[in-house]
């Protein structure tokens, strides 16, 4: 784990330049897949810009709501650059919110939009991945397997890496479907289809996981479901776009 990258006299926090470099590289994926769907580039890059700062408004603004009383003390707390102190989901709710209310203003075709942030949001979720292996974040559960790296005082799965590789392989599948042809709303719900099923996997073997109703794994319900809707999604939009190539067929007959 490298938490802080030593530069000189300058001490980089490494999670937090992962996760610019990850937005940075995203955005511009984003940007360079919008013509692919009929799309401007700059409208899309400005969509992100400002569901990125509604996002990590909505992550510092969440956080201090969970920790009132320390940032009731400490108010300059709220402007600390530290991306430990960030809610991850209140934060992509408050992007999505955003983005989901510019995009209906600038009148954005729905599933073209969301498909072009798909592989941009796939690359996102690598340098993510990263981020956590530096900082020794979402750390595994204890295990004695052969490959177990030795973390927060105990050999633990390399959750980190189990997510860096699964990562890795949706966004190589993401860009490989993207070369074929799909339909509205392919790309996207291919994605989120994937990381569901991804994080389900992971998190058998993660030993930070938030239990409920006594044995559960929150994450693992929330994955389930939102696994559930990508599939049923799919399955609606290849009916749509069944039918309008039936259309299509019958109007030039």
């Amino acid at each position: 784990m490298l938490p802080i990258l030593q530069v000189g006299p300058l001490a980089i926090q490494l999670p937090g330049l992962l996760l610019l470099a990850g937005v940075w590289v995203g955005s511009a994926v984003i940007e360079r897949e919008a013509p692919k769907h009929g799309l401007s580039g700059a409208t899309l890059g400005s969509l992100v810009f400002y569901g990125l700062v509604a996002g990590l408004l909505g992550a510092r603004l969440g956080y201090a709501l969970r920790y009132w009383s320390v940032y009731a003390e400490d108010p300059l707390g709220l402007i600390s650059l530290n991306p430990l102190t960030l809610s991850a989901a209140e934060g992509a709710a408050a992007a999505f919110l955003v983005s989901l209310v510019l995009a209906r203003r600038q009148r954005l075709p729905t599933w073209p939009t969301l498909d072009a942030f798909a592989p941009g949001l796939a690359v996102f979720a690598v340098f993510a991945a990263l981020a956590n292996l530096s900082s020794g974040d979402a750390f595994g559960a204890p295990t004695s397997l052969p490959w177990a790296i030795d973390l927060w005082g105990a050999a633990r799965h390399p959750s980190q890496v189990y997510a860096l590789l699964l990562a890795l392989a949706v966004f190589i599948a993401v860009r490989r479907f993207a070369l074929g042809p799909t339909f509205p709303g392919f790309l996207f719900l291919a994605w989120l289809a994937m990381t569901a099923a991804s994080r389900l996997f992971l998190e058998a073997f993660r030993g930070d996981s938030v239990i409920v109703l006594g044995s559960l794994r929150a994450a693992q319900l929330i994955s389930l479901v939102v696994l559930g809707a990508a599939l049923l999604g799919l399955n609606q939009r290849a009916r749509v776009a069944q039918k309008g190539a039936e259309g299509k067929a019958g109007d030039s007959g």
